[in-house]
């Protein structure tokens, strides 16, 4: 006998073919789909006494976890779920067995659900065969009752349920668990959005799981409402204060059961042309646990698919109001939806955020058991999906996140951005208000298209109570951002492909480009810093190469650093040092040993964080000793044997703060500086610790990253690390403090480690694919080249 179940005799048509692929593979076996109300029947008939605890389940689904184990105790056969595929008769996999069930794969443990509970194996409940009367369902029977009051499903009915109870089972002898290869072959989507994706092998599976309704599932659901939970907050009246403490939101609960009044309050968000986002921003409003809401959507783009959605959604609580797109400011169209709300109290509801289900409850909570005029979060949670991170704000009065009393609240000035910043000082300056820490309410989105550019969400990253950076750490913590959420992994990754390219670990489509900028025509002065060392043979050649450069050589700094040298580069330099003096704007020569004298290959990872170190401190020694008041740098390796005559134009026409072009062995060539690069598609999801060496990532060429030969004819792209053979920075960047680290910095160092700082301090890095700088593999009889050029090889 097959066993399924579902809530009436009307299957989606998506799970019909995967039910009919069981009794195609099992043509003489008996077939018997169970609805919930035949679920019910045969518990009263043959079960009675577990009815008070399985009607008392919160949710449906903990039903259709616990009816499984008692059908198979009373009939035997095989249950298994409607969105398991049957590939090949299981016959031969149940003879001679008592009771088979399977291991889910082993990704599904490094979820954090499975890794806080310390799971090593989980045994799946959507395939369990077993003969009637088997002792161990007994066993569960008695470990359902223990468990119904636990607040999770997976601990009360599901997956985690029966690992535990086959964990504990008096009989285990007669209980045969195959591994996942078996019968769960395929990783959940879940699970491959956090680690990738894992091969399957369907020639040994005699089934597949396509996790369309399991806890490691791709389809989000509404959590529930938490229970006995407290917010620290404190309240000021005009300014002052005048209490603190913790806020019992289940008091207030109680409260409005009992027949207070829960007033209504008037969501308001503006938008326009952001349907993606909105549209998140909608199911985190449709999520919440207060009662009496309105969503009050005003539009002035001309894009309808929000419309289209919300018209589809038929809510009868969301009211979009298009207006036509005469360029009004954000502060204008806020008052329009403030004039349009109904509600006594009006939130803001921004179409970029993320809400969490209890948000409105927990702050109308604040504002009525200690009457004030309005609340406000005292942090939140920061996302940037993009470079991976996640983080805990500081603590202050955070303007979006307001909730007020409609006729308290200030006009909004006609400004386009900033404009709810004046409102919230106004409010405070004014009313009694009280702020609630509680950071997870309200997660503020940095996905590159915000009202503010990326330095406002840097100086909020870098003023965090809490970062989460390191993949593990930014994966688990997105987990459980998720679990309350009402976030699909296919929205996480949507956010993290959308954002932007510059990221950390992200995962993302191929950078979107931006037209081949015209070079320059203003001629600002700029400093060519090369470090030298053994680099007697290029230094002619690096010399001629300046002086073919059509920028005016008043313009041009020269700033070499000579150390470590056993060639003649010091003699040259003296030679040459009175000719190129009166040749440029100002030439600085510095002469600093270092001690750096490689035994063998250079490019082997046991020595890169010794080597990389010390070209960063040499570097940055240059950098200190030569910058003056020029308005950018060009780091220019002295091996370099080709470039542009107008370099210097072209890479400033690129308008960028620090822009590279193309670093390639021959002209049309691959690509030699392999320091810039941009991740591939999935990159977050890639084991980078297994290239982590001595806390620097050196992973194989092409592990992850695309490099800029790949990108030719992109004309400006977006990068996400960038090598030294021809870098250009402008000079303000370097003045404020960004230089090469000479230790780990996010697992880079030297020039990848400039990249993540820069980031780190809100600032991006391009290239220019086509615009090409040669630099060969010098061959064996050459002279070692010059301390910069090593800083390229894997």
């Amino acid at each position: 006998m097959i066993h399924q179940t579902w809530k009436d005799a009307d299957l989606p048509p998506a799970w019909q073919k995967w039910a009919e692929s069981w009794r195609l593979n099992h043509p003489g076996w008996g077939y018997r789909l169970w609805t919930d109300a035949d679920n019910r029947a045969f518990l009263q008939e043959h079960y009675p006494w577990f009815l008070p605890v399985y009607d008392g389940y919160p949710e449906p689904i903990m039903r259709a976890d616990a009816i499984r184990y008692f059908l198979l105790d009373h009939f035997g056969g095989l249950y298994v779920d409607l969105d398991f595929e049957c590939l090949k008769p299981v016959s031969d996999l149940l003879d001679g067995r008592e009771l088979v069930l399977g291991c889910e794969p082993e990704a599904h443990t490094r979820l954090l659900l499975a890794r806080q509970r310390g799971f090593t194996r989980i045994v799946g409940n959507a395939f369990i065969a077993s003969r009637p009367g088997h002792p161990f369902w007994a066993h569960v029977h008695r470990r359902l009752v223990g468990a119904h009051k636990l607040p999770h499903t997976l601990d009360a009915t599901g997956p985690f349920f029966l690992t535990r109870a086959v964990d504990s089972a008096p009989e285990p002898d007669s209980i045969t668990v195959v591994g996942p290869e078996v019968l769960y072959p395929e990783v959940s989507p879940y699970a491959t959005e956090l680690f990738g994706p894992q091969e399957a092998d369907y020639d040994r599976a005699h089934a597949v799981h396509h996790w369309s309704g399991s806890w490691a599932c791709d389809t989000a659901t509404a959590p529930r409402v938490s229970a006995g939970r407290r917010f620290p907050f404190w309240a000021s009246q005009e300014r002052q204060p005048v209490a603190d403490g913790l806020l019992n939101l289940e008091a207030q609960r109680r409260r409005w059961a009992l027949g207070a009044p829960a007033p209504t309050v008037s969501c308001l968000m503006v938008t326009k042309d952001r349907s993606a986002t909105a549209r998140r921003a909608i199911r985190c409003f449709t999520a919440q646990t207060y009662p009496n809401l309105e969503l009050v959507v005003l539009e002035d783009g001309t894009d309808d698919a929000l419309e289209q959605h919300i018209r589809d959604l038929d809510d009868p609580r969301i009211r979009h109001h298009r207006l036509p797109p005469e360029r009004r400011t954000l502060g204008e169209l806020r008052n329009e939806a403030v004039d349009r709300a109904t509600g006594p109290y009006v939130c803001q509801w921004d179409d970029d955020d993320l809400y969490d289900p209890e948000r409105v409850e927990a702050q109308m909570a604040a504002i009525l058991a200690l009457g004030a005029d309005a609340c406000f979060l005292a942090r939140e949670r920061l996302w940037w999906p993009a470079r991976r991170k996640l983080a805990i704000s500081c603590a202050r009065v955070w303007e979006g996140s307001m909730v007020c009393a409609k006729d308290r609240l200030p006009r909004y000035p006609a400004e386009r951005r900033g404009e709810d910043t004046p409102v919230a000082e106004e409010i405070v300056r004014s009313c009694r208000v009280v702020s609630v820490d509680a950071s997870d309410l309200y997660t503020y989105v940095c996905h590159g298209n915000n009202t503010f550019d990326e330095s406002h969400f840097a100086e909020h990253f870098e003023v965090a109570t809490h970062v989460w950076a390191e993949p593990g750490a930014y994966a688990e913590q997105l987990l459980a951002m998720a679990a309350r959420l009402p976030l699909e992994p296919g929205g996480i990754a949507h956010a993290e492909t959308a954002a932007g390219a510059a990221s950390t670990y992200e995962r993302k489509p191929q950078p979107v480009p931006e037209p081949a900028p015209a070079p320059a025509s203003e001629r600002p002065p700029v400093l060519v810093l090369t470090p030298l060392k053994d680099a007697a043979a290029f230094l002619p050649g690096y010399l001629d190469r300046l002086r073919t450069l059509d920028y005016p050589r008043e313009a041009i700094s020269l700033g070499l650093l000579e150390g470590d040298s056993r060639d003649s580069t010091p003699e040259l330099l003296r030679q040459v040092l009175p000719g190129i003096e009166a040749e440029f704007r100002r030439v600085t020569l510095v002469h600093h040993d270092v001690g750096l004298q490689l035994a063998g290959a250079r490019w082997e990872p046991g020595i890169q964080r010794r080597r990389r170190s010390v070209l960063a401190k040499v570097r940055n020694h240059l950098l200190a000793r030569a910058l003056a008041d020029e308005e950018w740098v060009l780091w220019l390796d002295v091996d370099v044997t080709g470039y542009p005559a107008d370099l210097v134009q072209r890479l400033l026409g690129a308008r960028k703060n620090i822009v590279v072009p193309h670093c390639a062995t021959a002209p049309g060539g691959p690509t030699y500086d392999l320091n810039t690069f941009v991740r591939k598609p999935g990159a977050g999801t890639l084991n980078w610790a297994q290239w982590v060496r001595d806390g620097i990532l050196q992973p194989p060429r092409g592990f992850g990253r695309t490099y800029l030969d790949e990108l030719r004819g992109r004309g400006l792209v977006r990068v996400d690390s960038v090598g030294g053979t021809a870098l250009l920075v402008r000079a303000e960047l370097h003045r404020d403090g960004l230089n090469f680290p000479s230790f780990p910095y996010r697992q880079f160092i030297e020039t990848e480690g400039l990249a993540a700082m820069a980031l780190d301090m809100g600032t991006a890095c391009w290239a220019l694919p086509d615009l090409e700088v040669v630099h060969p593999h010098h061959g064996a009889p050459q002279p070692e080249p010059a301390i910069l050029t090593v800083t390229h090889s894997r």
